[in-house]
């Protein structure tokens, strides 16, 4: 059974950092996707970085240059990590960690695996 934890939102002012990380596993790593998701306005998940099963990574055009997402493989669990820097109000949200066997750009198909969710507030 898949399993996805995430920790480490907060509160930081505008310009600030944070980094948040994920606990996944009950699953193979290589078959799938992996990722950081967010709100719309119309709370809808967004992708916000994304590691495709090849390895690429892809951004947001909102956070390129200061979200960089990155993994680290244990031997039963994958941690996925968000590092958030030069932090903007807008970024304010609920942030997501998702696994997924199928991917396109920042989507995610099929069956999607999500967190509970960590909260993100920017105050400017």
């Amino acid at each position: 059974q898949v399993q996805l934890v995430e920790s480490g939102g907060g509160s930081v002012q505008a310009g600030g950092s944070l980094r948040l990380s994920c606990a996944a596993s009950g699953f193979t790593y290589s078959d799938y996707c992996v990722g950081w998701f967010r709100l719309t306005p119309g709370q809808m998940r967004d992708g916000v970085a994304i590691i495709a099963r090849d390895g690429s990574t892809i951004y947001a055009d909102s956070v390129k240059g200061r979200f960089t997402i990155s993994k680290d493989n244990g031997e039963n669990t994958l941690y996925l990590y968000l590092q958030m820097n030069d932090l903007k109000p807008e970024d304010t949200n609920m942030y997501y960690c998702a696994a997924a066997r199928v991917c396109s750009g920042r989507n995610f198909f099929g069956v999607v695996n999500w967190g509970q969710g960590t909260q993100v507030t920017v105050s400017s």
